[in-house]
């Protein structure tokens, strides 16, 4: 396969935005062709075989190691986008794992002035605005998809937001309609670090009418949420997005396998 055609973003601002969440800020020569919608989109970071970030040593006909993240906020006329970046380590008891991921790695290291190289962005899909209620569903992976759906929800919008995090220090300010209900769910609390998200999201009162979907988070929950939405509670394809942003143990190139494997199996 050939190699994408990437574009080099240069680091201007990194910050710690919560216990387990940073936003890194990136400067472009040209974002003039990125749609504004590309908020809530993703690019992907590329990557060489030891987790560095030249690529000059990719032989033609080779591909860089790939890591999809979320462009948060984008703003076109300065070409400078934010992505924001869990704070977290992988195990390696799955293919292809690596020690703490590269991305993740480089994320806790980068400097201002730091480069590197992208392709992208790309686009996934969105809620049906003409439903009569949302629910939507993330852990911190897709928090910032999540918030970005948030922000173009129509300002009557009503339903619940429940969104699992890693520390209470981890809750964010988010920009919704007054209508939508944050439910935080802490995963680190009293010693304990299994996830409640499934059970909390059972526990939200069913509101009458059509609902539309969001949901995104560890590739073993989403698998329980695809159960309850599509078959407990029968809602439509069209009206339900669903998807795994990462899988326990495993860095991307894992997780890929573990959700083709997935569809083979739901085909």
């Amino acid at each position: 396969m050939s190699k994408p055609s990437p574009r080099v973003l240069t680091v201007i601002n990194n910050v710690l935005l919560t216990k387990n969440m940073q936003r890194i800020t990136f400067k472009a020569g040209d974002l003039s062709d990125f749609e504004t919608e590309s908020e809530g989109g993703y690019i992907k970071l590329l990557f060489n075989e030891n987790g560095g970030t030249d690529l000059s040593g990719i032989e033609e006909g080779e591909r860089p190691k790939m890591r999809t993240y979320t462009i948060r906020h984008l703003r076109k006329e300065q070409n400078e986008l934010d992505v924001d970046f869990v704070r977290h380590h992988h195990s390696v008891d799955c293919v292809n794992a690596d020690s703490g991921g590269f991305a993740s790695n480089w994320s806790q290291q980068v400097k201002v002035g730091s480069q590197i190289s992208i392709v992208g962005p790309g686009s996934i899909k969105g809620l049906t605005k003409e439903a009569d209620w949302f629910f939507l569903v993330a852990d911190m992976t897709a928090l910032p998809a999540l918030s970005a759906k948030l922000e173009v929800l129509p300002s009557g919008a009503i339903g619940y937001a429940v969104i699992e995090i890693n520390h209470e220090s981890d809750k964010q300010v988010l920009v919704k309609p007054e209508g939508i209900n944050i439910v935080w769910v802490v995963k680190q609390q009293d010693g304990l670090t299994e996830s409640k998200l499934i059970n909390i999201v059972r526990a939200q009162v069913w509101k009458p009418g059509r609902v539309a979907i969001w949901s995104a988070c560890e590739f073993n929950n989403m698998k329980q949420l695809r159960t309850y939405f599509r078959n407990e509670k029968e809602i439509d394809k069209d009206d339900i997005y669903i998807s795994s942003y990462w899988k326990e143990g495993c860095t991307e190139d894992g997780h890929k396998v573990a959700k083709h494997e997935d569809q083979l199996a739901g085909a």
